[in-house]
């Protein structure tokens, strides 16, 4: 392992890429502590002081994913929900418009272009949510400060962090390690570490808790390892063509399908979504949205489980088309051995999907769960959720497998160098 971090920092691309992102995160980091002009910290400190319980986890539950910023009540206080939100409505519209839908197989041309209208969707919803979330606060604004203008400078510098947010992770993405968002919002989560495991201490935990909160990090560590690298392999065999004196095909390869295909994805899309409610509930006052939508409550909690399974699917049948892949087997002359080419080819690797995507969406919901049903049933009072370990843990592994290619890359190409040299001896 230490030889591994020295070899890390001795590939040049990698260690600028390392550099870069760390330098990103700590822009992200510093941009937490700058407060929205006109907002009156104190008051606003006190408001979330008195909230109920329900209330508390609700902010708490946002505000892991915000790292901090919401009690801030800093620049960053949207983070980069308007961007998942935008998503979520464009992925879902990619299934029923067409045009989207040929948008994403246009390869990179494409991509650009449906990163470009989520870009547009995003702004527009930031601004929407950053409107409405400063009429929300407007009571704590500074005594001296109009009301007119605490909201046109209070969106305008909500609007202007979240987009700041969205090209810092998209520069990520490009110039950095892992994917920028879920980088960003990886970081925002292991910086309330710390604070969790203070209050810990300080809220005098006993031992049995100590030791079920241990052996629930450890088991989703390497639970989520095992999901987020266990594939599904249907093998594919391809026939033999003779063209003039030379022999094509005969080679045997494999479908590879994950598990896990969304990774952390639908877990970040289904909190995201689950959050309106009480969101709307606390805008508004409305009461038995709180009652029956509230955080950790018995219908949040099944509403919760579906979303992650229905997200689970989502994403990928997005991702793998069955009907494509089986068109592209066919037309290179492969077969998968015991299926016949076509439409059977697509059915079987709809089945495969089908079963392979079900097991990892009820490790994802089992997980998401757990602390919620060990608060219930032993009154452990877990303050680290499994939904933030799981996307800490996931987006680490993807990082680190990123690194990993990087390493494994440079020593291929000089083991490759090796070989020749012994062949010319």
């Amino acid at each position: 392992m230490k030889d591994a971090f020295k070899n890390m920092w001795k590939i040049p691309e990698l260690r600028d890429r390392i550099i870069f992102t760390l330098l990103a995160l700590i822009a992200f980091r510093v941009g937490i502590y700058i407060p929205i002009p006109g907002i009156d910290l104190a008051r606003w400190e006190s408001f979330l002081a008195g909230l109920g319980t329900s209330s508390q986890g609700l902010i708490s539950f946002f505000d892991i994913f915000a790292g901090g910023a919401l009690k801030q009540f800093s620049i960053f206080v949207l983070s980069v929900t308007p961007y998942i939100n935008a998503s979520i409505i464009l992925q879902l519209l990619s299934s029923v418009i067409p045009s989207l839908k040929e948008m994403l197989k246009e390869g990179e041309e494409g991509r650009k272009k449906f990163g470009k209208l989520t870009r547009q969707v995003t702004l527009g919803l930031a601004i929407l949510q950053g409107l409405f979330l400063s009429m929300g606060v407007s009571a704590y604004r500074a005594a001296n400060l109009n009301y007119f203008v605490f909201l046109i400078v209070s969106t305008i510098s909500i609007v202007a962090g979240t987009m700041f947010l969205l090209w810092l992770g998209e520069m990520i993405t490009e110039k950095g390690i892992g994917n920028g968002i879920s980088v960003l919002i990886f970081a925002g989560i292991v910086a309330r570490y710390p604070q969790y495991i203070a209050s810990g201490f300080v809220g005098r935990l006993s031992v049995f808790e100590w030791i079920v909160l241990i052996i629930i990090a450890i088991a989703v560590v390497i639970g989520t390892i095992y999901l987020q690298t266990s594939e599904r392999r249907i093998n594919v065999q391809y026939a033999k063509r003779v063209v003039g004196n030379k022999i094509y095909g005969g080679a045997s390869t494999y479908i590879p399908i994950k598990v896990n295909g969304g990774g952390v994805l639908p877990i970040i899309f289904a909190s995201a979504i689950m959050t309106l409610p009480s969101m709307l509930a606390t805008a508004t006052g409305a009461g038995w949205v709180s009652k029956w939508f509230g955080y950790g409550t018995p219908l949040y909690l099944v509403l919760y489980a579906i979303l992650i399974f229905f997200f689970a699917y989502f994403y990928n049948s997005v991702v793998i088309d069955p009907n494509d892949i089986s068109e592209n087997i066919k037309k290179y002359g492969g077969f998968i051995p015991g299926i016949r080419p076509g439409k059977p080819t697509s059915d079987y690797i709809t089945k495969t999907m089908m079963r392979v995507t079900f097991i990892g969406a009820v490790f994802l919901v089992i997980i998401s769960l757990l602390p919620y049903l060990i608060r219930s049933a032993a009154g452990v009072n877990i303050w680290i959720g499994g939904t933030s370990a799981l996307i800490s843990v996931g987006v680490a592994l993807d990082i680190m497998q990123q690194i990993e290619a990087h390493m494994i890359t440079r020593q291929y190409e000089g083991f490759m160098k090796k070989g020749k040299l012994r062949g010319r001896r």
